[in-house]
């Protein structure tokens, strides 16, 4: 009986040395910290690594993280100068620097974190319109971080970052907005399609201008050209008639082989005869007179060959005179008045 009561106390009392002992080693992990209090007083801040404490007298208090915390806060109405009201979301970057101020300086500073962002968030916004709140992101995040860094130092906090994730205005005002976006796009896409269609047509007069000019140049050219050639052609004929020296009887000859021509004419119905073929006629029929003399005697008789040539010549003579004849009666007939 005794050596069981003995054995129960000395298995008690090893399980208390145990206990004392895993009571009195505390390991604190990288970038934590634990608040330690001796008889109900502050006695110091855990480090990390391998720790101890006097148990039963010491309390340990649970872990801070040292490491940068990031917070998303719920959007927050705030009304702006102009009297609307936006819902503002914010995310807040900050570190505990000091875990004694942060436990006993502050009963929650997460909370007090969040409620000291919403009434800075309120002044600063509170002095802007909402074009202006729009626009200033930055203006508001350097203002509030300015503002909490201040304020949290004394806990135990520091600041780093604030930014604004969200600025909703009322949906009224979104839908204005949204159509004043689309009038400016419009308005924007209206003066792009002028500007492209007066360059179009700038272009164009450009390119009619340019072809006007070298279709001018071209027909001028062409003018120089054919008015040269036709000089040249001029100059050949006038020279091949001065070198050759033709005599009136080849002029009258060439009178006499156009009329046929005339006579083809759109207008043959009518046409007048100038005095001038009438007299070449008559100068063509003295010709083939004076060549070959009406009497036999004045000449001797030609052989075989040349009276089928002389033949040929007399028919020929005949056929001018007869021809002269006509012209003539012709003429007479154009400058004889009417109804006689």
């Amino acid at each position: 009986m005794d050596v069981s009561a003995s054995l129960v106390a000395g298995l008690l009392i090893a399980l208390l040395a145990i206990f004392t002992v895993i009571r009195a080693v505390r390991i604190v992990p990288q970038a934590r910290a634990r608040n330690v209090e001796r008889l109900g007083r502050y006695h110091k801040t855990l480090t990390p690594g391998l720790n101890l404490v006097i148990p039963y007298i010491d309390r340990v208090h649970p872990q801070i993280d040292l490491r940068e915390q990031v917070v998303s806060f719920k959007p927050q109405p705030v009304i702006t100068e102009d009297n609307l009201v936006v819902e503002i979301d914010t995310v807040l970057y900050f570190q505990v620097t000091d875990p004694r101020a942060a436990f006993y300086e502050i009963a929650n500073f997460l909370q007090a974190v969040e409620q000291l962002t919403v009434t800075t968030l309120r002044n600063v916004v509170g002095s802007m319109d909402l074009e202006k709140t729009l626009t200033s992101r930055d203006t508001i995040n350097s203002q509030l971080r300015g503002v909490l860094d201040e304020a949290t130092g004394k806990w135990g906090l520091r600041v780093n970052r604030v930014e604004i994730k969200a600025i909703d205005p009322p949906q009224s005002i979104k839908e204005a907005m949204q159509k004043q976006m689309r009038a400016e796009r419009d308005k924007r896409a209206a003066i792009l399609g002028a500007e492209g269609q007066r360059q179009s047509q700038i272009l164009t007069a450009e390119g009619d201008k340019q072809a006007a000019v070298l279709r001018a140049e071209g027909n001028r050219t062409a003018a120089i050209l054919e008015a040269e050639g036709q000089s040249r052609a001029i100059d050949e004929v006038f020279q091949a008639i001065h070198r050759n020296d033709p005599d009136p009887k080849l002029l009258a000859y060439q009178y006499l082989t156009a009329l046929p021509q005339l006579a083809q004419g759109q207008g043959n119905n009518f046409w007048v005869i100038p005095s001038e073929i009438t007299t070449a006629l008559q100068g063509v029929s003295k010709a083939f007179s004076e060549s070959l003399p009406p009497s036999p005697a004045t000449r001797a008789k030609p052989p075989a060959d040349d009276q089928a040539a002389a033949k040929a010549a007399d028919d020929t003579a005949e056929a001018a005179q007869a021809a002269a004849e006509a012209v003539a009666d012709a003429a007479e007939a154009d400058r004889r008045p009417p109804g006689v």
